[in-house]
């Protein structure tokens, strides 16, 4: 247990974070973000009251894309766990009071941040949400006298850390669910994977956040710092071990519920709507990521790819997208059959 106070900021945090998406205007909008960075910020202090966040430069990376993204693996209290994750949020939310992010991945990267508050604190979500127990707060005005280049090459890391807590959070969710699974307890995994489904839906949001930048900027100041001579080895998400975490909890899903959409509807059809709605993410996910390449490096190739292969950064993303949805196409109602029959013609060639 955090406390009552931790507890209570949790739930107020959360509350605000749910209004967040439903401002349409960008005035509305604006104000609303600023008012979540403050209440976040009020969470953090009170997190960080019970013990004072790690250093974390003084943590070994333990590969260069942690170094680079600033991420650190190591054993965390549940307080410290809480702390770091909800000091990215802040952060995050800070820097969105000026992004120009899209009103449905805000929605959907601010539902995610709501998760991970009422995950990471272990606070209950207010049966009413639309209650009126939120005070005013002073709002943090935009700040002034930073150049636009620091900005974006900050924004670049910060919306990739929100990933990298995504990733991890969605790993914790979904092997939860198969836990909940593998025990018979159906609701429990039910709302585990309802979990996972907001995280998953987050990680494109969160991308397309760290994208906010000009692609002029991003080719001539930011792609350069992740490849030599700038760092040892060109930077890929294969290296993200959050990432893999999550990949593998998936995995793991599959070998206990791989009936087909049309076997497990039969006889579970909420866990058959739930699992849908969380591959679905997955492959929207991968579909994102393709045109997000394609908006910033064009027909390029990926820096990470070597160089007697044949294709380019959209292709391989592109690959990997078909690959999942084939892997997915008997498991979701609307499976991409036409991808599948295509790789399993591939196979048998």
């Amino acid at each position: 247990m955090l406390g009552t106070r931790v507890t209570a900021e949790a739930r107020r945090t959360a509350r605000v974070l749910a209004g967040v998406g439903t401002h349409a205007g960008p005035v509305e909008r604006s104000a609303a973000l600023r008012q979540a960075a403050a209440v976040a910020g009020e969470l953090v202090a009170a997190l960080s009251a019970l013990a004072p966040a790690l250093a974390g430069e003084d943590v070994p990376a333990e590969s260069v894309s942690q170094s680079y993204f600033r991420v650190r693996e190591v054993e965390l209290s549940d307080q410290q766990a809480a702390l770091h994750g909800v000091m990215v949020i802040h952060h995050a939310l800070e820097d969105l009071c000026d992004a120009p992010l899209s009103g449905a991945d805000l929605a959907m990267e601010v539902a995610g941040m709501r998760q991970s508050v009422l995950d990471l604190t272990g606070a209950a979500p207010d049966a009413d949400p639309d209650a009126d127990s939120v005070l005013p707060v002073a709002a943090p005005e935009p700040g002034a006298g930073t150049s636009s280049e620091s900005l974006w090459s900050a924004r670049w890391l910060i919306g990739h850390q929100v990933h990298v807590l995504f990733n991890v959070c969605a790993a914790v969710a979904v092997a939860d669910a198969t836990r909940h699974l593998r025990n018979g307890d159906g609701d429990a995994a039910l709302l585990r994977l309802a979990d996972a489904t907001v995280y998953v839906r987050g990680f494109p949001a969160a991308m397309n956040h760290a994208s906010t930048i000009p692609a002029d900027y991003y080719m001539t100041a930011i792609r350069r710092t992740m490849a030599p001579p700038s760092v040892e080895i060109p930077l890929s998400g294969r290296q993200h071990r959050g990432y893999r975490l999550f990949r593998a909890a998936m995995k793991d899903l599959l070998l206990v519920i791989p009936d087909s959409y049309e076997q497990l509807v039969a006889h579970a059809p909420e866990l058959a709507e739930a699992r849908g709605a969380l591959l679905e993410a997955d492959i929207v996910d991968g579909e994102r990521h393709v045109t997000l390449a394609y908006s910033m490096v064009h027909l390029r190739r990926s820096i990470a790819q070597r160089p007697e292969g044949p294709d380019n950064a959209v292709a391989e993303l592109r690959l990997m997208r078909h690959r999942r949805a084939a892997q997915y196409a008997s498991l979701i109602r609307f499976g991409d059959h036409y991808i599948a029959d295509a790789v399993a013609g591939l196979r048998h060639s």
